[in-house]
């Protein structure tokens, strides 16, 4: 049954990583990183990403203003670029080598131990994917909880609060680890199933030679 359930368990594993890709590219260009409502005009929301900030009006309307400087930006933005970017390159990476290691796909169908190591890769890759997505929208929420209960700033300053991108970016991460665990366990499976099977053939191989043996003259 092990065996069966296998190719199903390397499907979830990619399609989760990819659903998890997809949110920390989406993550990395959303400029909702931060949102600031100004109390004193209910009218407007101001919006901060990696990238640029926007208001956005009771009407319906946007405007946004790209960063004009990357030294300019805070340490937190500077960096969450970086490894957000990273976290994009990894997981396609992990894709493509996952890919080409799944059992379900003809390619180098007689290659076993070569699509297990793809596998491994591309598993790593996702967990590496994961990480990196993770720790930059972790590290701009916990500078916006410092600023948000920073006692020298005044009370009538606008504080800044969670936007939307802080949560996406934890679900992708959540997803890409899982992923590539999934794709991890489906290796450690069919390592664990095939050493009973090594160690019966084995064994029959000796039980035959004494047989023969001991039939000889």
């Amino acid at each position: 049954m092990a065996l069966v359930y296998q190719p199903v368990m390397q499907l979830s594993g990619i399609l989760v990583s990819l659903l998890g890709w997809v949110l920390s590219c989406l993550t990395t260009y959303l400029p909702q990183w931060k949102n600031l409502n100004l109390e004193l005009n209910e009218l407007e929301i101001w919006t901060m990403g990696l990238w640029q900030a926007c208001v956005v009006q009771e009407e319906g309307g946007m405007q946004c203003k790209d960063f004009d400087s990357f030294l300019a930006l805070p340490p937190e933005l500077r960096i969450s670029r970086i490894l957000m970017f990273f976290s994009n390159g990894s997981g396609l990476l992990g894709l493509l080598l996952s890919g080409f290691g799944l059992d379900c796909l003809k390619i180098g169908e007689g290659q076993q131990e070569q699509k297990k190591r793809l596998l491994l890769f591309g598993g790593m890759l996702f967990w590496i994917s994961g990480i990196t997505a993770i720790v930059p929208v972790s590290w701009v929420a916990h500078s916006t909880v410092q600023e948000f209960w920073d006692e020298n700033i005044p009370d009538v300053v606008p504080r800044w609060d969670f936007g939307e991108a802080l949560f996406v970016g934890w679900l992708a991460g959540f997803c890409l680890i899982l992923g590539g665990s999934l794709l991890n366990c489906t290796i450690c499976s069919t390592e664990v199933h095939q050493s009973p099977v090594h160690y019966a053939v084995a064994e029959q191989q000796d039980q035959c030679q004494c047989l023969e043996t001991e039939t000889r003259p």
